[in-house]
């Protein structure tokens, strides 16, 4: 697999969010705005660790919990720590999980997703997700249509600032997947309970326009709870990650911040 080059003069959204989790694949520019967006919202790290937190709850309650074997990642990533595959495949050895992204830095990366157990699977898919036929046919090599896939897109779809694209993708991919598949979404909100200032919020969002690759905007609580419309939303629904299945550890301490999530499933 032949690297792209990559561009490390300006702040990339992927290398900002690996940074943010305490990664080391990010540059000065990615650093620099990381930190002004962090002194202007310190939550936002919080935010990018309750989002690889939700992954790994979600994962593992659907492979305990629902006896899903199959996962379909869209919106990678950068690899770090606890990936979808690693999180499934400890707790069931012969998942299968399919990657997809169309970043050429992801790409570069890939071959750090591309490790298995014996019994499972893994592969990567380099592709744009909006072009669903190509990313369904790639993924059917991988997993079987005729039973359960779970969907995730996590941290992805704040990245399609139109409500009703980003909803229609979302559809398109479900409406491909069969009965008791499940769909998890994960992204920035702005709600009553985890409160954002307006002018904060702008000027935040004026430097992320700026300075990183890809726009990205935290959507309405209401706005967010759309992608689950149709499916039905497991326990305890539409949530800030911070109260999505917290362990016991967690009881006492758990407050909402700005980063919600949900879980749902195909009837």
């Amino acid at each position: 697999m032949s690297e792209p080059p990559i561009d490390t003069s300006n702040a990339h959204t992927a290398r900002v969010w690996n940074y943010w989790l305490g990664g080391k694949d990010n540059y000065p520019a990615d650093r620099e705005v990381g930190d002004k967006l962090k002194e202007l919202f310190p939550g936002v790290v919080e935010a990018a660790l309750g989002d690889r937190e939700f992954l790994r709850r979600v994962v593992t309650h659907l492979v305990e919990e629902k006896g899903v074997r199959q996962f379909l990642d869209i919106g990678t990533g950068l690899p770090t720590a606890d990936n979808t595959h690693e999180v499934a495949q400890a707790a069931a050895p012969d998942s299968r999980v399919v990657y997809v992204d169309n970043d050429p830095l992801v790409l570069a990366h890939a071959r750090a997703l591309l490790t298995s157990t014996a019994e499972g699977e893994t592969h990567y898919v380099d592709s744009d997700l909006r072009d669903t036929g190509s990313v369904l046919e790639h993924a059917s090599k991988v997993l079987d249509f005729e039973r359960p896939i779970a969907l995730t897109l996590l941290g992805t779809m704040g990245h399609f600032p139109d409500l009703e694209e980003a909803l229609g993708i979302v559809r398109s991919y479900m409406d491909a997947l069969p009965s008791g598949s499940f769909l998890a979404v994960c992204d920035g909100v702005v709600s009553e309970s985890a409160p954002i200032d307006e002018e904060l919020l702008a000027e935040w969002t004026k430097i992320w326009q700026e300075s990183v690759t890809l726009p990205y905007v935290p959507r309405l609580e209401e706005d967010f709870a759309r992608f689950f419309d149709g499916f039905d939303l497991v326990e305890p629904g539409v949530v800030s990650v911070s109260r999505w299945r917290p362990g016991t550890i967690d009881v006492g301490t758990v407050r909402d911040i700005p980063q919600y999530c949900g879980l749902a499933r195909k009837s």
